[in-house]
């Protein structure tokens, strides 16, 4: 038993039983005044996207030639309308949502693929390794609109080929990340355990090796979001990627490009969300980057 008084043996109680690193990890990064501020903003944002078309009088891709670069706060806009007609607050409401889908459909392909194939290599090594870091290097070395356009001309256009084609760019990056933890994990104790209970290499792979990765992986993965958001949105200011009469936030920066002169609103909004969505998914990745950091606790 514990001397001394109730409140003294329970802080000295709760300072032997420790913290986990998840529950630390959260308590730092709930201090992060940026990372907060970054996660209500991509709340309020998915939110709008999600539920906001519902309060929105017109569709993003109801024609209005009566409406025709309408600006702000007029005829029932309130974002204004473009060289159609189109309220610029439906679409800017639908191509959120957009850019948000394959932001986060994106990167869980290339999650899926670069943590297998980078935690396989790195476990496995020898010539297996060598191989399969080959092949990462060579599908580096092929430019990305080249194999974006390949993707299209041999596929067509679709909005779940854009999914699969920068989802299959950007996981070679998460599978050199997940190499480099797993060469410098499968040497650890708990490995060498499991090896001597009898677990099969791919058992260690995945219920020991893949789960100690989670801390990295969950940070890059908040620092990919915002990268193939950019992507699709280069795509689509080419006019490679969504495909009217759907909209994204690349799409809509491209039509406000062209009429700027005319209709400035229909460049300032969609890129103001841009510039507000990807600065949310930065805060959010450089305060789990803090918060997860061993050499600050």
């Amino acid at each position: 038993m514990i001397p001394g008084s109730p409140s003294r043996r329970a802080l000295i109680e709760n300072a032997v039983k420790g913290r986990s690193l998840w529950d630390d990890a959260r308590r730092r990064l709930l201090r992060n005044k940026a990372a907060v501020t970054g996660m209500i903003v991509l709340a309020l944002m998915v939110a709008l996207a999600i539920v906001g078309p519902f309060f929105v009088s017109f569709n993003y891709d109801t024609v209005t030639k009566t409406d025709v670069w309408m600006k702000p706060l007029t005829g029932g806009h309130l974002l204004g309308a473009d060289s159609l007609g189109r309220d610029l607050l439906a679409r800017l409401l639908a191509g959120l949502g957009v850019s948000l889908a394959i932001g986060v459909v994106a990167t869980s392909v290339s999650l899926v693929i670069g943590v297998a194939w980078g935690a396989v290599a790195g476990y496995v090594g020898g010539r297996i390794d060598e191989i399969m870091m080959r092949i990462v290097d060579t599908l580096y070395s092929l430019p990305f609109i080249f194999f974006v356009i390949l993707l299209m001309v041999t596929f067509g256009r679709n909005i779940f080929l854009i999914f699969l084609a920068i989802g299959a760019v950007e996981w070679l990056t998460m599978s050199r990340i997940v190499r480099g933890q797993t060469l410098s994990l499968k040497s650890k104790e708990f490995i060498e355990a499991a090896r001597a209970a009898g677990l099969s290499s791919g058992q260690i792979i995945f219920r020991h090796i893949v789960p100690n990765l989670l801390g990295p992986v969950v940070v890059y993965v908040t620092l990919t979001i915002p990268a193939v958001i950019i992507a699709e949105s280069f795509l689509s200011f080419l006019g490679l990627g969504v495909q009217p009469p759907m909209a994204s936030l690349g799409t809509l920066i491209a039509i406000g490009a062209q009429d700027m002169e005319l209709a400035p609103w229909l460049l300032v909004f969609p890129s103001v969300t841009m510039v507000v969505t990807l600065m949310a998914f930065n805060f959010i990745g450089d305060g789990l980057r803090d918060a997860l950091d061993p050499k600050d606790r």
